[in-house]
């Protein structure tokens, strides 16, 4: 089968051999999405080695455990535990010091035409969500996460920093816990996106009037200056989340953490169940976030694409 590989130094499309369905799922791969965690990993995050990629919404092919899941359209959780640690069996597989990550971590990802997960990992698609917006589960899940890591009430201020794909999804799953989001941004036709999703959207500029007033906020920018732009906008004693990944250490004014007594709260992976009724919910517009949709095999080209300013989503179909 064709697979977007990234062997030492070098992204490219190679032909691999077809996983089995013996011991895990094997899903047919309907689509998958390009991420900025993609970007990162071609640029050396996690020492990652072999197929990218873990926004997918794909077909069970084989299912040796599970028959019945034979046919059926699946997302999949991307972070598959040992199930023999302790953090398995009493706390929470997504860190599992032995763990895989789809596309991340020891296991090859979805930016292929098949792909293996464990059955336990898989969640059927209910029929009135589409491909285009199935594909958003991973990266929406991520956002509403956040509400595992921090209380948020429809009284609780958020100002979330960034407006690109994850700084939008992370202000509409948040929008529908609060009253009071604001999105702020570079870009004023992304802001407008962001809008679409009951979030108020400021211009970058215009936010330095807003600072030390939030109860929460989310650094979602993936850039150094937006930690800098958050420490400016959290209140004191208030929480401040860290939500991109991106391949650097970056330089911020830690002593303000601890002047302005700020929680610092790191937030990845969420849970896909709690997101099925966001991706049904017709008030987020995911389809906006789309800004192409290309073969497979013009992957690497896609992926030079998703890098460029302004483009947003760009998914892959094998």
């Amino acid at each position: 089968m064709k697979a977007i590989q990234k062997l030492e130094k070098t992204i490219s499309l190679n032909e691999v051999e077809k996983p089995s369905g013996a011991d895990e799922a094997l899903v047919r791969v309907v689509l998958s999405g390009i991420c900025n965690t993609d970007l990162e990993i071609a640029r050396g995050y996690a020492n990652f080695q072999g197929t990218i990629g873990h926004e997918f919404v794909g077909v069970v092919e084989e299912c040796a455990v599970v028959p019945k899941l034979v046919g059926k359209r699946v997302l999949g959780e991307i972070n598959v535990g040992c199930e023999t640690c302790d953090w398995c069996s009493k706390y929470d597989a997504r860190h599992c010091p032995n763990r895989t990550v789809l596309g991340i971590v020891g296991r090859d990802g979805c930016h292929a035409e098949f792909l293996n997960l464990p059955a336990r990992n898989l969640i059927e698609v209910p029929g009135d969500i589409s491909d285009e917006r199935a594909v958003f589960a991973e990266p929406l899940a991520a956002a509403y996460g956040i509400t595992e890591r921090v209380n948020i009430d429809e009284d609780t201020s958020i100002a979330v920093i960034g407006d690109g794909k994850l700084g939008i999804l992370c202000a509409w799953a948040l929008a529908a816990k609060t009253q009071h989001l604001f999105l702020i941004g570079k870009h004023p036709n992304k802001l407008r996106i962001g809008e679409l999703g009951n979030a108020e959207g400021v211009i970058l500029d215009d936010a330095a009037k807003m600072k030390r007033r939030f109860d929460v906020v989310v650094e979602a920018s993936g850039s150094e200056s937006g930690f800098a732009t958050a420490l400016d906008l959290v209140r004191p004693r208030g929480e401040l989340v860290l939500k991109s990944t991106f391949h650097g250490t970056p330089k911020w004014e830690a002593w303000r953490v601890v002047v302005d007594e700020i929680s610092v709260v790191g937030s990845r992976c969420g849970m896909f169940g709690p997101v099925i009724d966001l991706l049904k919910d017709s008030r987020y517009p995911l389809e906006e976030l789309i800004s192409g949709e290309r073969p497979l095999t013009r992957g690497v080209e896609a992926l030079d694409e998703a890098e460029k300013p302004g483009v947003m989503k760009i998914l892959l179909r094998p």
